[in-house]
């Protein structure tokens, strides 16, 4: 069941200042951060900013999340954070202060608008505008990885089906409140039929409740393809995690620039609002850094916050600098641009343009838009009856195929039998290819046959055999029907 919320903006005259927290980054973050923050201050932003430690001083304080408690007690307090970019040290098991952010405070959604700016801003396709809607707390950002033999590592992928839900929910209630036609899905469940397969699957259910919408699906390869060639042909796009991630920015880049790209992150309780590009320490201090993508944010910060005026206002101003030509380095063209400025000469630019109304591009007026606040709780459903009928135990294995097989083999019980063996998810037993290059970790499918249900005290007596094998194991995945319908996939040649 759904529980969506289009609240009206605040009456703009009510002069109450809104907290928000601030976080001024790493690299060119914090000489984007005070261009920004003056700029809005000069529109008459009506906030409160106060000031968190975030990113490569406080990793280097022995944080390994980059953020130290009291920084979340404001964020927490305020429910929203404007952040400039940040570093992440390389290596060494630092975690992504950006995903670890948007996990731990529920911010489901990542909004990322990639319009073109023609013939001010270079590009070869003026006439896009589309939103990219990233679902943004699960997939492979769950970062769970572990190294399992000599050779190999994984990365768990991990969707639900409440992550796809609240997803799916928003953007295409985005759509709606923001006067969109179509919603494009792109995953690859030609090839990851479970997760996003499931992914798909929810996508199509919950399309089903808005029949004024347009709904279509691409395999996300030929999908994005389709946007770097033609993505005029594109309006909101939804995508699991990863594949968001890298679209978005192929998006903004053909648009003309990341470096003009904002990126809201929304959750039921927390907002976080910030430019898509990093922190670029290679141009960090030279004053060259365009503010644009962190000032956009700003933007959509200030609709959130109910300061639709104000949003507007900037904006407007943006664009009325850009099309008069004044330009940062990233993307002035001689002959196109008139003035070359940088991060500061470009706020100040902006600051004298407040009031005026853009000639070329139309202008924005954001008075009308709703805030969008959605809280979906997940649809009701009758559990689905569990069967435990095997078990793939993985091991580290050195020698031929054939000699794990005939030890398989010996550990296998009345019930469960070794059906298969894979290796990188190719089947190499029985009946393998000598041409299957393999590694050193394999995967050992014990399965009944028919499928019955397993006690677990079969399965533990079949890894006590494994053991006895002296097989070096590593980890075991149990082997489901739900509703009597499998729930893993068959090996690739199965």
């Amino acid at each position: 069941m759904k529980n969506v919320l289009l609240e009206s903006h605040v009456d703009s005259s009510v002069r109450v200042s809104t907290p928000v927290a601030v976080a001024f980054g790493d690299g060119i973050g914090p000489e984007i951060m005070k261009s920004v923050i003056g700029l809005i201050q000069a529109a008459g932003a009506r906030i409160e900013y106060l000031p968190i430690e975030l990113g490569q001083s406080v990793y280097n304080r022995g944080f390994t999340s980059g953020i130290e408690p009291a920084a979340w007690e404001t964020i927490r307090s305020t429910g929203v954070l404007l952040k400039a970019p940040i570093t992440t040290p390389q290596g060494g098991g630092f975690k992504s202060l950006n995903v670890t952010i948007r996990k731990t405070l529920g911010l489901y959604a990542n909004v990322r608008p990639c319009s073109a700016y023609a013939p001010f801003v270079q590009t070869a396709h003026p006439k896009m505008n589309l939103v990219v809607i990233r679902e943004n707390e699960e997939d492979l950002y769950a970062g769970i990885e572990h190294r399992q033999t000599d050779e190999v590592y994984q990365c768990l992928k991990l969707i639900t089906r409440p992550g796809c839900e609240k997803i799916s929910r928003y953007a295409f209630e985005y759509a709606r409140a923001h006067g969109r036609k179509r919603v494009t899905c792109m995953t690859k469940d030609n090839i990851m039929k479970l997760t996003d397969g499931l992914f798909h699957k929810v996508f199509d259910e919950i399309g089903s409740e808005y029949p004024e919408i347009e709904k279509e699906h691409r395999i996300i390869d030929i999908g994005m393809a389709r946007v770097a060639s033609r993505p005029e042909e594109f309006d909101v796009i939804l995508t699991p995690n990863l594949y968001g991630d890298i679209l978005s920015d192929v998006a903004s880049e053909i648009a003309g620039s990341v470096g003009l790209s904002p990126s809201s992150n929304i959750g039921d309780q927390c907002a976080m609002f910030e430019a898509i590009h990093g922190s670029a320490p290679d141009i960090a201090g030279q004053g060259i850094a365009n503010p644009s993508g962190l000032l956009l944010a700003a933007v959509m910060m200030l609709v959130h916050i109910g300061q639709p005026e104000v949003a507007t206002r900037v904006h407007n101003a943006w664009l009325k600098t850009i099309e008069d030509g004044i330009h940062t380095k990233d993307i002035f063209v001689a002959g196109v641009s008139d003035a070359l400025v940088g991060t500061s000469g470009f706020a100040d630019a902006v600051k004298d343009r407040l009031g005026k109304q853009p000639v070329k591009f139309a202008a924005v007026q954001y008075a009308n838009q709703p805030v969008m606040k959605i809280q979906t709780a997940p649809m009701l459903r009758t559990a689905e009856v569990k069967t435990l009928v095997g078990i793939d135990i993985f091991v580290q294995w050195n020698s031929a195929v054939s000699e794990l097989a005939d030890r398989l083999r010996s550990a296998q019980t009345d019930r469960l039998q070794i059906q298969m063996v894979t290796n990188r998810g190719v089947k190499v037993w029985p009946g393998g290819f000598p041409e299957t290059f393999c590694t050193d970790h394999w995967r050992c499918r014990f399965i009944t046959d028919p499928y019955a249900e397993v006690s677990p005290a079969e399965v533990s007596e079949l890894i006590t055999n494994i053991y006895r094998e002296k097989l070096d194991f590593i980890k075991a995945e149990t082997l489901c029907l739900f509703d009597g319908n499998p729930g893993f996939s068959l090996g690739q040649g199965q």
